[in-house]
């Protein structure tokens, strides 16, 4: 990862003549302090925390206070369970914007996740990879202060309010960590298609939930407008089903037309396996949690220890629950 972290396709330091904050040379500057910090990173090293100005907790502070009031009712459930441990462990207020630092402790604890500072976007192959590890790459940046409701780019809004309260849910943990074993070694056609799949579920994914409709997606979650819109019926509604869903096109920059919807993030994650299953590729990938590390599986005898191990671990989990 500290090989392919820098390799942005957009944004970073640099804005496009389009962006909100083309023409404020405070913002641009701003912008470049922050891509020189996740360019200096290296894995391993205490993530660097941010002093952020007085304008860009403003902004936080409008972003904050408008999704709250639209969480209850439109979020899943999961969302809103951990939501309040955040404002407990890891500084989520309206006047504060919190550090990178202590949300991937909390994500440690909870699923074995981390952050990892990151200057703009990624290519898909880079990001999915990833979550392979469990580690998600994070923006610190926040959009510009002219339109706290919009921003044309992952920023800290989206990050830490749309994406890091899911990534403390295990089921949901688990899910997103199978898309990206699933991208290791995928030839680009696949990339693409796990990217969609990603995208209509991590990013725009809609559940169901006690008969109801609520939204999963960080895109949904750190969006005030979509968020209303995904659920009022004025959208094309899919179940999610990954070999469908991959083929799926979508637009980048106006709310998306189509929303498919998962029964639970534990099928999902069935779904995602099966699929993976489907991709050309001479081997199996398993992640160990211990070392943190990829075990290639191309050979019978090691899909035969692996399946051994399987079997001992849920052999002891069968000895410990008759003793309960």
């Amino acid at each position: 990862m500290d090989r392919f972290a820098n390799q942005i396709l957009s944004y970073g330091a640099e804005l496009d003549a389009d962006h909100p904050g083309f023409t404020d040379p405070v913002y641009r500057a701003r912008r470049k302090y922050f891509a020189d910090l996740a360019y200096h990173y290296k894995h391993g090293e205490p993530l660097p925390r941010v002093e952020y100005t007085k304008e860009e907790t403003e902004t936080w502070g409008k972003v904050f206070r408008e999704l709250t009031t639209l969480y209850p009712t439109h979020a899943c459930k999961e969302h809103n369970h951990i939501f309040p441990l955040l404002i407990e462990n890891c500084g989520y207020r309206d006047d504060n914007i919190p550090q990178l630092q202590d949300i991937s402790d909390f994500l440690k604890d909870s699923t074995g996740f981390s952050l990892r500072p990151v200057a703009g976007l990624l290519s898909s192959r880079d990001f999915l990879a990833g979550l392979a590890f469990r580690v998600f790459h994070s923006t610190q940046y926040i959009r510009h202060p002219s339109c706290p409701l919009y921003t044309p780019e992952p920023d800290v809004c989206h990050e830490l309010l749309g994406h890091v309260p899911l990534l403390a849910d295990p089921a949901f943990a688990q899910f997103s960590q199978e898309i990206g074993l699933a991208s290791l070694g995928a030839p680009d056609d696949y990339i693409e298609k796990l990217a969609t799949c990603y995208w209509f579920t991590v990013e725009y994914g809609l559940c169901s939930q006690d008969g109801q409709l609520k939204a999963f997606g960080a895109g949904l979650l750190s969006s005030f407008g979509e968020l209303q819109y995904c659920l009022s019926g004025k959208a094309e509604l899919r179940t999610f089903d990954p070999p469908r869903t991959a083929l799926q096109k979508y637009p980048i920059t106006e709310y998306q037309p189509v929303y498919f919807v998962a029964e639970s993030f534990e099928d999902a994650k069935e779904k995602m396996i099966k699929y993976a299953q489907t991709i050309p590729r001479n081997f199996g990938v398993r992640y160990n949690p211990y070392t943190q590390s990829i075990e290639i599986l191309d050979s019978k005898p090691q899909i035969e220890n692996l399946l051994r191990n399987i079997n001992l671990e849920m052999q002891i989990l069968m000895d410990a629950f008759k003793k309960l």
